[in-house]
């Protein structure tokens, strides 16, 4: 059976990458009682990395989207993976925090998170409206961003 999230997905021509296996000694995905804590997901799909290297210029703005988007279709995947397939279980999306590799100078970043909240508002509706932060850092490995995530599960 589809959830209503991988029809929405579906809907929009978009499909959930393979969940990654954490790279240290930690879960990719943490539920204690009704919420569920996602370990940062960098913009992969299996062993690609199509997003890598910091934004510097306004103009960098819309691979930061597509790069934030990515990491949070990686956030989904684990939850997919957490929830054993029933993505149904998700009640609302709480918190989203979006790391953006930057230059010096860059200001951008929240445009850049927009990527990861539009795609949650898209896919879950209001349950997808949450709190969010979004900063400038330089990229763990290099990649363009990492998204975590607090959902509420049922």
């Amino acid at each position: 059976m589809t959830s209503k999230i991988e029809a929405k997905l579906a809907e929009l021509g978009l499909t959930l990458p393979p969940a990654a296996q954490p790279l240290n000694a930690y879960q990719n995905v943490v539920i204690v009682g009704e919420l569920a804590f996602v370990a940062g997901q960098a913009p992969m799909i299996g062993a690609e990395r199509p997003f890598l290297g910091p934004l510097a210029t306004e103009a960098d703005i819309e691979k930061g989207k597509k790069a934030t988007q990515l990491s949070a279709l990686c956030v989904i995947a684990q939850m997919k993976a957490a929830l054993g397939g029933d993505l149904d279980r998700i009640v609302r999306c709480v918190k989203l925090g979006v790391f953006v590799n930057s230059m010096p100078g860059f200001t951008g970043q929240p445009m850049a998170a927009n990527g990861a909240s539009d795609l949650m508002y898209a896919v879950m509706g209001d349950a997808g409206r949450h709190a969010r932060f979004a900063v400038g850092t330089i990229g763990p490995m290099d990649f363009t961003c990492s998204v975590e995530a607090i959902f509420q599960v049922k």
